[in-house]
């Protein structure tokens, strides 16, 4: 991507503009105002992907894979489904860039652009009555600037929410910015249950799905405008600044402190795992066995997206009072317990499904809400801000990349007994390396 001088110095005019509305005021941004920044920005983010998720089940096969059978079908959108996560990081990589030789204001509109436009251009895709592979090779290269874009949003505020957040309350403040993720998915989930209830079979498949796309775009503009009232103000600027808070250079970042960017993406390796076992893989495996209808899959999903988020709250009560890294320790354990129950829950009947959608989700909000700061508040304060974006990154990629196409493709061969051990593996690996990081923190403090 390439950004004109034309569109610099109008990024710049603008950016200039906001500053000298809040000149008059230099009163410091409080941790409030970046929590509610950090909510908007990440759930009109999960929105786009959760949107693109649902319809890899619920559109895509018929649309743009009607040549395979309907285990194919998803099969293939769950790969294309991947790309975004492989994208993220060589997103962040050439946004941190764009931040060093232009500006925060330059990269954020630029990414939240990018993420919105590929987002819509899936809506106006045709659907591939020619069974050719234009219309596919197009759907993978805009799953892919998605992934690009969402890399190149990191606006630095949850590190930012970290260091201003009083030191017995990190726990709730670091669980703010991940209310973002069951809000996202409760406003796709309603918005595809309302269509897909409301319109027949054939007008959802040929008009009725592309609807949520046209929100997505709707939502990143007002995310956009909500973010850079705050981000380009002399507040958010000057608390950058006494943060060390700096777009470092992706090689010297790992030189430097790539332990940390190990040890961070694995540590939230079973929550990030969980999280598409819950949301996506079970709209696949239902759909295929056909045990009960879509729409009722939907609802419980619905209100499982509600549980979450309180149990997301509950984390940062939670964490405040037993620490961070040990609410981690804890989840990925019930996690395990969980998922050795799996293949009873959801290979039973519609009871034991829901309860297997509304526990996980509940698991998911516990867990997942403290995910994000654990490891990442090892970093030093010049490497947070990018050590942040890069931990989150590759966490995506590790733990929910391939989560609902390992698990479906397992399922399908083996049963969902591989399922569990998938999960399994996940939480191997985050207790792992959260006995690293204590480790290593020990260490440190004896030195």
């Amino acid at each position: 991507m390439s950004i004109s001088h034309a569109d610099h110095h109008a990024a710049e005019g603008a950016e200039r503009d906001v500053r000298r509305q809040h000149q008059t005021s230099h009163a410091a941004v409080a941790p409030g105002e970046i929590a509610v920044g950090v909510v908007i920005g990440r759930a009109s983010e999960y929105f786009d992907f959760f949107t693109y998720g649902i319809a890899s089940v619920l559109v895509f096969p018929s649309v743009f894979f009607p040549f395979l059978n309907q285990l194919d079908g998803i099969l293939l959108a769950f790969t294309i489904f991947s790309f975004a996560f492989i994208a993220r990081p060589i997103g962040t990589t050439l946004f941190m860039a764009i931040q060093r030789n232009w500006s925060r204001g330059t990269k954020l509109t630029a990414a939240l652009f990018l993420l919105g436009t590929s987002t819509v251009c899936i809506a106006f895709l045709p659907a591939n009555t020619s069974h050719g592979y234009a219309v596919i090779v197009i759907l993978a290269v805009l799953r892919f600037l998605q992934g690009i874009a969402l890399g190149g949003s990191w606006d630095g505020l949850p590190s930012l929410l970290s260091l201003n957040a009083p030191k017995h309350r990190r726990g709730w403040y670091a669980m703010l910015g991940q209310l973002g993720a069951p809000t996202g998915f409760l406003i796709a989930a309603s918005l595809f249950l309302f269509l897909n209830t409301q319109l027949s079979r054939e007008d959802f498949l040929g008009w009725g799905w592309r609807y949520p796309f046209f929100v997505a775009f709707a939502i990143n503009v007002v995310a956009l405008f909500a973010r850079l009232r705050l981000v380009v103000t002399e507040e958010y600027t000057q608390l950058l600044e006494e943060g060390q808070l700096e777009p470092i250079g992706i090689i010297e970042m790992v030189r430097a402190q790539g332990y940390n960017l190990f040890i961070g993406a694995f540590a939230a390796l079973a929550s990030y795992a969980l999280f598409h076992i819950v949301t996506i893989f079970p709209l696949s495996w239902i759909s295929l066995t056909r045990s009960q209808d879509i729409n009722n899959v939907l609802i419980v999903q619905i209100v499982g997206a509600f549980v979450a988020i309180l149990a997301t709250v509950a984390s940062g009560v939670i964490a405040d009072k037993v620490g961070r890294r040990n609410t981690l320790g804890t989840m990925a354990v019930l996690i395990g317990l969980f998922a050795i129950a799996s293949p009873w829950l959801l290979g039973g009947g519609k009871v034991a499904q829901d309860a297997f959608l509304v526990i996980g989700f509940a698991l998911l909000g516990l867990s997942y809400g403290q995910a994000a700061g654990t490891v990442t508040a090892n970093f030093a304060r010049r490497f947070r801000y990018t050590g942040a974006a890069l931990t989150s990154d590759f966490a995506w990629l590790v733990g929910a990349a391939f989560a609902p196409l390992v698990a479906l493709g397992l399922s399908q061969r083996f049963g969902l007994g591989a399922v569990s051990l998938y999960l399994l593996s996940g939480v191997a690996c985050t207790l792992l390396a959260l006995r690293i990081n204590r480790a290593l923190e020990t260490d440190k403090n004896k030195a």
